[in-house]
């Protein structure tokens, strides 16, 4: 076994060599190309995958504070709102209600393990095509659900698009984008996650007073994203990395051709050829996965998704308008309130795309942690003092004060954790472990998704403001983990990283065994 393993890794130098001597210094060489028009509609496409869920995320909170959704679905909440001296905190506490949030994020959990071999064995693009198709039926659930049970099996189905999507689209904008701008264009993931969280938060303002089917529109209209998506997902190509992948050598010629705009990509496509002969060497990407040598990407990027959703973004945009509700705004005024903050969060993401490749990941990472932390320990002490369980609201001055922190925290958010969560997770995996390394990113996603989804209302009953003071605390533990054991990936080749990050770093290079990693290999 040691000297297969020798053999091996000798193999895998040896290989290095060759494409070292084939593509000059090899560090930061710029491949031929350049932003075609097809490159720009496959990424604006595809990004539609994450509008969808956007859109989920968004829809779900403000159609469970329409009443003629209450009254249909959930009658008991709807009685419990109804009672002047209720509670303020606990108002919405219902775990039926919760799990129509979070079923789906359960269902996505489970699906993304499945959407990772499907990933791998058919491609990016026959993944979104599925995840399109599973967006149409859970809308059409929803929408035209009669009971509480069809409403639930549509979310999941819903779900089942989410884990599709969440897996093949950052890979599919990774693998298809030019070097110089990934990070940039990964983020356009993410960009559109906001963009539909927005629009779901427009789409309820102005369906709110529409009775008694405002709620029916405002889950329908879902309908139209996964329309795009289904029908764009026919029209654009699948990446080179995986058409190579699949032994379709010369379509993926073809293919890296039409997306860079020009005839000579000859260095890029050999660059991918030789890291799919070494991906093609590892028979079991999971058992590779969890050897030691893949423990940095691995641990980086589950805790990433981890810390992504522990900072309480999701809780603050599931539940936006019942928040703001809860401090004393009335109906119109919540849903305007959280149209705000998604304005906020689509702006903030836009400012991540223009810094991301300027200032670096960890910089935004650390200011982020410091504004968020900020917004939510002053936001606890004001519903300490001002929100009593029952009785009176906060004071205009105070319930406008707290918008703008929520405003501040999700700027941080939107800016740092929110788009990087996903890009690092995307940078660190070498080709081999590629697929199934991010199934877990996204698996661990939806799992703390759903754990918040479920619990959120019930910990706000219980826990009241100090809610925020405990994920205040996790957001110190956050930057504690950013500033000691997140290194910096701006500007450093994917077929670098081994080298140039991990057997630098203080705490990860003692897991990286130099006859196990493959080095210098150009990674696209």
């Amino acid at each position: 076994m040691k000297k297969a393993n020798l053999k091996e890794a000798t193999k895998a130098r040896e290989l290095s060599m060759l494409l070292a001597v084939v593509s000059g210094s090899g560090e930061n060489q710029e491949f031929e190309g350049r932003i075609t028009v097809y490159v720009t509609v496959c990424v604006i496409i595809a990004a539609f995958g994450g509008l969808m869920f956007g859109y989920d995320v968004g829809i779900s909170g403000g159609v469970t504070f329409m009443d003629d959704f209450l009254k249909k679905f959930f009658p008991v909440v709807y009685k419990k709102k109804q009672h002047a001296h209720e509670n303020n905190y606990c108002k919405y506490d219902n775990q039926s209600l919760q799990l129509f949030t979070s079923s789906l994020y359960i269902a996505a959990l489970i699906a993304s393990f499945v959407a990772s071999k499907v990933c791998s064995k058919a491609g990016r693009k026959p993944t979104v095509q599925i995840a399109s198709i599973f967006f149409l039926i859970g809308v059409v659930l929803t929408a035209g659900d009669l009971n509480i049970e069809m409403i639930i099996f549509g979310r999941i189905f819903l779900g089942f698009g989410v884990g599709f999507s969440n897996q093949a689209v950052p890979l599919f904008l990774s693998e298809i984008a030019p070097t110089n701008i990934r990070g940039a264009l990964n983020i356009s993931f993410q960009l559109f996650i906001t963009i539909g969280i927005l629009l779901s938060n427009l789409v309820n303002y102005f369906t709110a007073n529409i009775h008694p089917h405002g709620w029916r529109i405002s889950l329908g209209i879902a309908g139209i994203p996964a329309s795009m998506l289904c029908v764009g997902s026919i029209l654009i190509c699948e990446t080179p990395t995986s058409l190579i992948e699949r032994h379709k050598v010369e379509k993926g010629r073809k293919v890296l051709r039409k997306i860079r705009g020009v005839e000579n990509v000859d260095d890029e496509f050999d660059s991918i050829v030789h890291a799919c002969e070494m991906a093609r060497q590892v028979k079991d990407p999971f058992r590779k996965l969890m050897k030691p040598v893949s423990r940095p990407p691995l641990v980086i990027a589950i805790c990433m998704q981890i810390f992504q959703q522990i900072t309480g973004i999701n809780a603050v945009m599931f539940y936006a308008p019942v928040l703001f509700q809860t401090v004393g705004f009335g109906n119109d005024a919540a849903l305007l309130s959280s149209v705000i903050t998604g304005l906020v969060n689509v702006f903030s993401t836009i400012i991540s795309i223009y810094l991301v490749d300027k200032a670096g990941r960890r910089i935004l990472l650390l200011e982020a942690c410091v504004q968020m932390l900020i917004s939510q320990v002053i936001i606890s002490i004001i519903l300490f003092k001002g929100l009593k369980a029952t009785g009176a609201n906060l004071s205009k001055g105070e319930a406008i004060f707290v918008v703008v922190l929520v405003c501040t925290f999700v700027m941080g958010f939107a800016w740092s954790w929110g788009p990087l969560g996903w890009l690092i997770p995307s940078e660190t995996f070498p080709l081999e472990t590629r697929s199934v390394g991010f199934a877990f990113a996204v698996s661990t996603n939806m799992l703390f998704t759903f754990v918040i989804a479920q619990a959120f209302l019930s910990m706000l009953c219980k826990m009241q403001a100090g809610i925020f003071f405990f994920f205040a605390a996790w957001i110190i533990i956050m930057g504690v983990f950013t500033w000691f054991l997140l290194p910096e990936t701006k500007g450093v080749p994917l077929d670098s990283m081994v080298d140039k990050v991990w057997k630098q770093h203080w705490f990860w290079r003692s897991f990286v065994a130099e006859d196990e990693f493959r080095t210098d290999v150009k990674v696209v």
